[in-house]
């Protein structure tokens, strides 16, 4: 037979319990905050070496992998203010900066 209550404690002992504040992280390229749904983005791709990951949000990370190939990704690494260098991405960010954190829209497929 199961068991009523956990062998930790009573139920009151858990709601006296305050949770820690949830720290929101920014978007790593557009800066905003991030919504319900986060990617971890590699800014160097990983079929180049890279293990480092950045949060973004969904519709940024579609916007750069539109804009750049894996090789070009490589060659910015970490530096984003290099991504928004190029204009593409620039005008993205722009007009993305007053959009809800959870915004998303179609994005147009890679010009190659």
């Amino acid at each position: 037979m199961a068991r009523k209550h956990s062998k930790r404690g009573s139920l009151e002992d858990l709601h006296g319990e305050v949770e820690a504040p949830v720290e929101i992280a920014p978007c790593w390229l557009c800066g905003r905050p991030t919504g319900k749904t986060i990617v971890w983005h590699h800014p160097v791709p990983k079929s180049r070496g890279g293990r480092d990951v950045v949060p973004m949000h969904p519709i940024c990370q579609q916007t750069l992998i539109a804009n750049f190939t894996n090789s070009e990704l490589q060659r910015h690494g970490l530096d984003v203010e290099s991504l928004l260098a190029h204009p593409p991405v620039r005008k993205f960010v722009d007009w993305v900066a007053n959009k809800d954190p959870d915004f998303t829209a179609p994005q147009a497929k890679k010009q190659r």
